[in-house]
């Protein structure tokens, strides 16, 4: 879902166990061996790295890792 490059909606869990939900955004690149992906959010056109075993919901879809 997240490579497809359409927009979506994403929660995940920081560093200090916190919930973010990222609405509006596309994966932009994936590291395999780092496990991390660079997300951009379509809406301050921020760009963000985040884990992928951090993420819990893509489009209020519950994702099993």
């Amino acid at each position: 879902m997240l490579d497809s490059g359409k927009p979506c909606d994403i929660s995940l869990w920081t560093r200090s166990g916190a919930v973010q939900h990222w609405h509006n955004c596309v994966s932009l690149r994936y590291h395999f061996y780092a496990g991390t992906r660079t997300v951009k959010l379509l809406d301050s056109r921020q760009l963000r790295t985040v884990r992928d075993t951090c993420i819990f919901r893509i489009n209020d879809l519950i994702v099993y890792i």
